[in-house]
């Protein structure tokens, strides 16, 4: 008798919602007749595991099922091919099988293992690896023994030659998750070693799969079949190699469609799931970071897509190289991975979810500076830093602001920065900014804070998004005063106003120097911007000024205030209109308040981006181009 799958010496069977075995496998015999298994634990006969028939040979093949042996063991399996009178025509012993959970472990190197073989934890013997090739034995690393694969991929994405024999290198997640989930569930665990490192999702495509051994989708089926075709969920690490200007944009497409293909393949299509979000590269250059940072949000918000799904951060952790976490981090990372899936799984003593942002909202300090409050969910215990807190991050369309101290509170992180708060409306904030960003914030847990960025302040603060401040607009000449401004129309022709573009340093669009010369005598001045709608949008005119103002767009008035005063705020007003697609022309007149004013704050508002389409940032929607 040969097995060809599903049942092999030092295996770990999945088991089902029973808590027993239901394995599925198959071989050949040269005998035909009926089928039968006895199964023992130690010298014991497990009661209804003696000879019980579980279907025939036909033509030298069997297909069999074998249910209902209770998690745990090990276990000896006797097989046996008899006659129609109970004599035996053949038989085999499966030795030290054990029935717990199994686990798909994919991804690119730092699943495949990279880390200091010296820090690699040790073996246990209820934790098993299936190995490259074909061979089932205590989980010890390197799990992923490229130089004895089966599969002809591995071999061809290492230029046709078989790599040589790990000896320094090798630590990956896989055991230390193996092992705390033997911790977690108290049953035993199998990881199947599926990954491959330097490999993009365009090489794990399932289309892939007809090729078999030939591609990674097709060799993990392979593995998945050769194993009895049931597994308890998959856990991943991957995006490195995506993180680049052709894939990162479609990265969060090619995860949901890799992990449905997935599913339907596995016949469970609620497979449990839980991925790595990348952690960081040294040396990349900061054009790299936009794209890495594309990839880890797109990892952070595949759970709010694809259900039965988790991510777990790793930022905070250390690097052997320049982009291979440490092998004494590896173990951190498989043991956060283990309480992520467990977690998932309903399995109240692995804790909480892994952290996830929950909230921002801006909040104005007692010395008029704005803080961002940054709140997190799942949250075990409280936030915590190795020192000063370090991670997060603004950016936006002008220069400025900083986080100049980052209070932890519970599950908050209160970045305290150095501009008002309506500056800040206008920012994103980040952590884990760039490829190589230094971040320590954990919880009590030992979990890592997720990387996200850029998330507009606004989408949560003042709930629509704004174009930057506009710093680009054409001024007229100061004209002779026109009073609180009741009376003035709109003017004949902008071309009759001498309009002359001018760039402003700052946000504050200041005339202060021109309204000093001219002394006490109060003038007015026009200030026009031009901007352009890709689509027919609903907008804010958000306006600051210290002066009588009065606001047009394309020639009908929409706002006048006759007391504006000094100080200009960025939010003095929030006027609302319709603008077509099409270009448009904003004017405003200034009043100079005898002086008093000096000048405006102006940017625009979109008041119809759906919220879900706000949070997810500004590449889900469009805004008004300013033109000047």
């Amino acid at each position: 008798m040969r097995i060809e799958s599903g049942l092999f010496d030092h295996m770990v069977l999945q088991r089902n919602r029973k808590q027993a075995s239901e394995a599925d496998f198959s071989g050949t015999a040269q005998a035909s007749g009926r089928l039968t298994a006895s199964v023992r634990q130690g010298r014991q006969v497990l009661a209804g595991f003696s000879d019980l028939a579980l279907g025939s040979v036909v033509r030298g093949r069997f297909c069999a099922c074998l249910k209902g042996i209770p998690a745990g063991g090990p276990y000896t399996i006797e097989l046996k091919v008899k006659d129609t009178h109970g004599g035996v025509l053949e038989a085999l012993a499966v030795d030290d099988i054990l029935v717990g959970d199994v686990w798909l472990m994919g991804g690119q190197s730092n699943m495949q293992g990279v880390g200091l073989l010296k820090h690699g934890p040790k073996a246990e013997p209820l934790v098993r690896a299936f190995y490259m090739d074909d061979r089932w034995a205590p989980a010890r690393e390197p799990i992923h023994n490229m130089w004895l694969t089966v599969d002809q991929v591995h071999i061809d994405f290492c230029g046709g030659v078989r790599p040589g024999k790990a000896t320094l290198w090798g630590v990956s997640p896989a055991t230390a998750f193996g092992q705390k989930m033997r911790q977690l569930t108290g049953v035993p665990q199998g990881l199947i070693a599926c990954a491959h490192g330097g490999t993009s999702m365009a090489q794990w495509d399932p289309k892939l799969k007809k090729l078999g051994g030939k591609s990674l989708y097709g060799a993990m089926m392979r593995r998945f079949r050769k194993n009895g075709s049931k597994v308890a969920g998959l856990v991943w690490y991957q995006g490195c190699s995506d993180a680049n200007a052709t894939a990162a944009p479609i990265f969060l497409e090619k995860m949901r469609k890799f992990l449905a293909a997935l599913r339907h393949d596995c016949g469970d299509a609620r497979l449990p799931a839980v991925m790595v979000q990348i952690s960081r590269v040294v040396g990349w250059g900061a054009d790299a970071g936009v794209w890495w940072n594309v990839v880890q949000d797109a990892q952070r918000r595949l759970p709010e897509i694809v259900r039965n799904c988790a991510t777990v951060p790793a930022i905070d952790l250390a690097l052997d190289d320049i982009i291979h976490v440490s092998g004494q981090d590896q173990v951190r990372l498989g043991r956060r991975l283990a309480e992520a899936m467990e977690a998932l799984r309903g399995n109240r003593k692995a804790g909480r979810p892994p952290i996830a942002l929950k909230a921002i909202r801006l909040e104005r300090e007692e010395h008029g500076f704005g803080c961002v409050v940054v709140e997190f969910a799942n949250v075990q215990g409280s936030l915590r830093a190795g020192g000063r807190p370090l991670g997060f991050a603004l950016s936006g369309p002008n220069p400025g602001p900083a986080i100049y101290d980052v209070a932890l509170a519970r599950n908050r992180a209160i970045l305290r920065c150095t501009c008002p708060l309506e500056e800040l409306a206008a920012m994103s904030v980040h952590y884990g900014k760039g490829t190589d960003p230094s971040c320590n914030v954990t919880d009590e847990a030992d979990r890592s804070l997720p990387v996200f960025g850029p998330i507009p302040i606004h989408a949560k603060g003042i709930s629509f998004p704004l174009t930057a401040f506009v710093r680009n607009l054409r001024v007229s000449p100061f004209l002779p005063s026109a009073g609180k401004l009741e009376a003035l129309g709109y003017p004949r022709s902008l071309d009759g106003l001498g309009l002359t573009p001018r760039a402003f340093p700052a946000d504050f669009c200041s005339l202060r120097e021109e309204i000093t010369k001219l002394g006490a005598g109060d003038r007015l001045v026009y200030l026009a911007c031009a901007f352009e709608c890709d689509v027919p949008m609903s907008l804010l005119a958000m306006l600051g000024y210290d002066g009588p103002v009065k606001l047009w767009v394309d020639g009908k008035h929409l706002f006048h205030d006759p007391a504006g005063t000094n100080p200009a705020a960025p939010t003095d007003a929030k006027v609302a209109f319709q603008a077509a697609k099409g270009k448009h022309e904003l004017l405003v007149a200034l009043g100079t308040h005898s002086g008093a004013a000096w000048g405006i704050f102006l940017r625009l508002g979109r008041r119809d981006v759906p919220r879900r389409l706000v949070l997810r940032g500004p590449g889900a929607y469009v805004m008004p181009k300013i033109l000047g």
